[in-house]
């Protein structure tokens, strides 16, 4: 290439190992702030600048990056709003690809567990920053494809700087969520950072908390609509069986100006067998959507953590907190163990 400024012009070069660690493309007419050294080319006889680093100026390197990288996978048509697969309203599998250090993972599952506990969550455990963090993460969520093993996946992290989120910019994660058949939920962040995993996505959602949020439906809301359809399915039983009284009155007063028994009695036989058909058809109706109801119920009840406490289970806190391993108590600390029907006082020997 060349070098320009307003007076003057030099040849440069930079070798494979070099460039090869630069995030952006450098176009013609860009201005680029670069260190290198000089030296001359013996084969022409002229100075050359050899480069060993280029950045932008102004706009950042990795914000020329992502406009570049934006702008590339646009033309593909991967960012198409025609593309997008619909997220499943029930799933019964969300798989998750993130780290399983960070607080985006602990609020994902809380999230879900509230909301839906009967829905089945798959942790893939990635690295969300540095240099192996994008292979992994694409390597994720092709292993859930290949599996099929989630209906839905929730891809992210939680906030960070422009770099700390850098992977989910990569051309290596975005190829993954625009080939993945399972529908794909970017959570990257806060609310106001936008990646590259996020126009990819089928569905964008502002932080992690809201990704689990929007990949399942909340169970109360679920109960209340079973609630209404049984309601509605009575009312609409109970109007037909109206009009059908209402029927029967008519062909009741008919009847009174029918003298022959004959007929009175052939009437009388077809009422009773519309009246048996409506009794089992109403019979029918009530059993499956009690028995719908019931079994709605008693999954939910099956998942309180009460019913598992009585199996035996306790629940150790020190100092009000939940503890989950040994190495968050000391000799001497008292601790409360909650059983099911009670506490127990214990002091940790």
């Amino acid at each position: 290439m060349s070098i320009k400024d307003g007076e003057s012009s030099i040849k440069a070069v930079m070798f494979r190992m070099s460039n090869m660690r630069l995030r952006f493309e450098p176009e013609n007419g860009m201005k680029v702030i670069i260190r290198g050294r000089v030296s001359v080319f013996e084969r022409d006889g002229q100075y050359q600048l050899y480069i060993d680093d280029m950045q932008p100026e102004g706009a950042g390197e990795l914000a020329i990056a992502f406009e570049q990288l934006k702008a590339k996978l646009a033309a593909k048509g991967i960012f198409d709003p025609e593309i997008k697969k619909e997220i499943p309203a029930m799933p019964q599998r969300v798989g998750v690809v993130t780290s399983d250090t960070g607080a985006a993972v602990h609020d994902i599952i809380n999230i879900i567990s509230r909301r839906f506990p009967l829905t089945e969550l798959v942790l893939a455990p990635v690295q969300v920053q540095g240099a192996q963090a994008a292979g992994q993460i694409a390597d994720a969520i092709d292993r859930f494809n290949r599996l099929k093993g989630a209906d839905v996946l929730i891809v992210g992290r939680g906030g960070g700087s422009a770099e700390d989120l850098w992977a989910f910019n990569e051309e290596i994660v975005a190829m993954a969520i625009y080939r993945s058949e399972i529908p794909v939920i970017s959570a990257v962040g806060h609310e106001t950072d936008f990646t590259i995993s996020d126009f990819a996505a089928d569905l964008r959602a502002p932080t992690p908390s809201a990704a689990a949020e929007l990949a399942v439906p909340d169970i109360r809301d679920q109960a209340a609509l079973v609630n209404a359809y049984y309601l509605s399915c009575l009312d609409s039983i109970t109007a037909d069986v109206e009009v059908r009284q209402q029927s029967l009155d008519i062909i009741s007063q008919r009847l009174e100006y029918l003298n022959p028994q004959t007929v009175i009695d052939n009437k009388i036989q077809i009422l009773d067998m519309l009246s048996q058909k409506i009794n089992d058809k109403m019979n029918e109706i009530f059993t499956s959507k009690s028995n719908s109801f019931y079994q709605t119920v008693q999954k939910i009840d099956a998942l309180n953590p009460l019913k598992v406490m009585t199996r035996g289970y306790a629940v150790v806190y020190n100092n009000s907190k939940p503890v989950s391993s040994v190495k968050e108590v000391n000799t001497g600390d008292k601790l409360k163990i909650r059983l099911s029907d009670g506490e127990i006082s214990a002091t940790v020997s």
